[in-house]
């Protein structure tokens, strides 16, 4: 004879909440939510401010922050779409045109702005 035990509720379940499969992701999730909001958000944060925070909030932070990053490199990728040269080509040899126009600009010998003696009393 197998004795079968009966839930109080019409599920199987008799709580609304983390199964043994979901938690280990959920945590995942979480701590992953929790640290790129405390990487990206440049110290403005810290792991217990965040860790304490209403879902809600971290969800709008976490967002804000995502859409801050995304558009930041939109605008990257667009001024730099026009000005790439390739200096070194795919099967790693110099263009040499390319090469000269792009140092031209370190081999100019201008005057430092600064004084290398130290100064008398």
């Amino acid at each position: 004879m197998i004795a079968v035990r009966r839930s109080l509720s019409q599920l199987i379940l008799a709580f609304f909440g983390l199964t043994l499969e979901v938690a280990p992701q959920s945590r995942v999730n979480l701590f992953s939510q929790i640290h790129e909001i405390v990487f990206h958000g440049k110290g403005g944060y810290d792991y217990y401010t965040i860790y304490n925070m209403p879902i809600w909030l971290r969800k709008f932070t976490f967002h804000k922050i995502e859409k801050w990053y995304s558009d930041e490199s939109e605008a990257i990728n667009k001024t730099n779409q026009g000005n790439s040269t390739q200096v070194v080509s795919a099967d790693g040899k110099i263009n040499v045109p390319e090469f000269a126009a792009a140092s031209k600009q370190y081999k100019q010998n201008k005057q430092p702005t600064y004084s290398t003696k130290a100064l008398r009393k």
